[in-house]
């Protein structure tokens, strides 16, 4: 699978959060499929989604990296899929 494809396709298709305080709603609601953190996302969102469980892709990249993936100018530290829509971005194996 083409990670930049399927994070763009996500965010057209499906419903998909960028940045920290998103992702930390979104964890407490519980209503998270799958959080993609940049390797230099800030400790404290990466503690607040381990501690929550949920599931988690270590992005092979900086938050510089995974905006340019998600299509976007700015960097992104955390990718929130609520609903992958028509990609297979669910299909992603949680490595943290």
């Amino acid at each position: 699978m083409d990670l930049n494809k399927a994070l763009r396709k996500a965010i057209a298709t499906g419903e998909v959060d960028l940045g920290a305080n998103q992702c930390r709603e979104a964890v407490a609601s519980g209503e998270v499929r799958l959080v993609i953190l940049a390797s230099n996302c800030p400790d404290g969102v990466r503690e607040t989604v381990l501690e929550a469980e949920a599931d988690v892709y270590q992005f092979d990249g900086t938050n510089s990296d995974l905006g340019a993936a998600c299509g976007k100018p700015f960097p992104v530290s955390v990718v929130t899929i609520l609903d992958g829509g028509n990609s297979e971005i669910l299909r992603l194996k949680p490595n943290l």
